[in-house]
């Protein structure tokens, strides 16, 4: 597949996607938008966020680690005995940031989640315990609260008596770790200690969008959906006024005009608009003038004329300029049938469509024509006498070119069908659409002798669009034209 096609195929695929409506993909792209930005936003804030966080651990942990060098440092030049004693009067009086023990043996301690902020804490420890005090064999941990263990019998943290210094331990979130640093004595002895960094947001935290924040962006999205609605209703709104304005004037040139207001672009639509009506409307004016005037200067030299060969010696040639005088006049008179049947100043009216049909069919029976009706259909609005010359070309041209017409409703809420069937020798596909062009006749059966003047076709399908309905040509699998007429029947008006 060529990259050209291939983007053609996605964006086919893509607009399927899209709304259907213009306020739909404009309140869309409001919202793609905003989202994008609030989550773009707030991407940044919290990398800078987690940066300083990382920079304040650091400089706090390399704090926390000098501190407890220097206690590990105080308990070394104590002497053995000694030492017991100052761990008890650290207890009863509450005892520093850090929970200290002597215990000989290290205890165990349960890991919990690792993270680069961790990793951190206890890089720096080891660096600074191996640069105070040249140990480079200590044990650096993080513990959770209820996994941590204390003394020599391994005591949980929780059982310890609320006397003791551990107090600041227990006030720990459930999620917040604590550091365990274990390094040995000289007696072959572990010095324990235990202690929080005074972190409130935890370390290695995963959760990325916090709940404020969250709230925070719903608001905003809601509030920007909520103008956008309101501004895109309102300017939707103008389009669509103009949207209606445009079909009604199809099917009437007295609509009136638009309102000229509103905003500066729409006032200028509305103004060309009602120009455009206006100058349509003369110039149709002018055109039903204008044929009119050729009608009456044309009867006149053609009677005339018709006398002078009716007064001919010779029969033959007095028929044959008879004959011509009828075709011209045959002319003219579908000259002047086209303007009026494209001459849609009517008002609308109920009629119903079924008795339309059998008037039609008992005025062709008296011309010698066969006409059959199947289906009942209620009531159409439309233009009475517009839709009656509708109906009347079509069956005609079932009656004269194709010998007889079968004609079948078939009604629903949405629509009303009509299909009109000959048994004519249908039309070749590709001069269905060239025959709704005015004074076009297809030989052999659709010549000048059979009285038509190539108008009908062209007539009957301006009155069915007029009325928003569509009208179209098929061959029927069993032979002749198969004519078949839809009309929409008018919905509730949308609020």
């Amino acid at each position: 597949m060529k990259p050209g096609a291939s983007w053609a195929c996605w964006r086919r695929r893509l607009s399927r996607l899209l709304p259907g409506t213009l306020r739909g993909r404009f309140l869309l792209i409001m919202v793609v938008g905003v989202l994008g930005a609030q989550l773009a936003s707030h991407a940044i804030w919290t990398a800078q966020q987690r940066a300083s966080q990382h920079a304040r651990i650091d400089e706090l942990s390399r704090d926390m680690a000098y501190s407890v060098a220097s206690t590990v440092r105080f308990f070394r030049s104590l002497p053995y005995d000694y030492r017991h004693i100052v761990l008890d009067q650290l207890r009863d009086m509450g005892g520093t940031r850090f929970f200290v023990s002597v215990n000989d043996h290290r205890l165990p301690v349960t890991r919990g989640d690792e993270g680069a902020q961790k990793a951190l804490v206890i890089d720096n420890f080891h660096r600074v315990l191996a640069s105070e005090l040249g140990v480079s064999d200590a044990v650096v941990e993080f513990s959770r609260p209820e996994a941590l263990r204390l003394l020599n019998n391994e005591v949980p943290l929780h059982d310890l008596p609320p006397r003791w210094g551990q107090h600041s331990l227990l006030t720990a979130p459930p999620s917040q770790p604590i550091l365990v640093v274990q390094l040995p004595l000289e007696t072959r002895q572990w010095l324990y200690v235990a202690t929080l960094l005074p972190v409130p947001e935890g370390l290695d935290g995963r959760q990325w969008l916090s709940a404020d924040r969250l709230f925070v962006l719903v608001v905003v999205l809601l509030t920007v959906i909520g103008l956008s609605w309101l501004g895109i209703r309102s300017a939707t709104r103008t389009l669509a006024r103009l949207a209606g304005a445009a079909h009604r004037l199809g099917d009437d040139l007295d609509a009136p005009p638009l309102r000229e207001g509103g905003p500066r672009e729409v006032a200028a639509s509305a103004t060309a608009f009602n120009r455009m009506q206006r100058r349509i409307r003369h110039q149709l004016e002018e055109r039903e003038r204008l044929f009119s005037a050729i009608s009456h200067d044309l009867k006149t030299p053609i009677t005339r004329l018709r006398l002078r060969a009716e007064m001919l010696d010779d029969a033959e040639q007095s028929e044959r300029f008879c004959a011509s005088l009828d075709e011209l006049d045959r002319l003219v008179k579908g000259a002047l049938d086209s303007v009026k049947g494209l001459d849609m100043h009517e008002q609308i009216a109920a009629v119903a469509p079924r008795a339309l049909l059998d008037e039609l069919a008992g005025e062709l029976r008296l011309q010698g024509g066969e006409v059959t009706i199947e289906g009942e259909a209620a009531p159409l609005a439309v233009k009475p006498l517009a839709f009656k010359r509708c109906l009347a070309n079509l069956l005609e041209n079932a009656v004269f070119y194709g010998k007889c017409a079968e004609v079948r409703l078939d009604d629903d809420p949405a629509a009303l069908r009509m299909s009109i069937r000959d048994h004519g020798p249908g039309i070749p596909a590709d001069q269905r659409e060239r025959v709704f062009a005015p004074f076009v006749r297809l030989e052999p059966s659709r010549s000048r002798h059979t009285g038509g003047s190539g108008l009908g076709l062209g007539i009957a399908r301006h009155i069915v669009q007029a009325h928003g309905g569509q009208l179209s040509l098929t061959n029927h699998p069993h032979g002749g034209l198969l004519v078949t007429l839809v009309l929409p029947r008018p919905g509730p008006m949308a609020g």
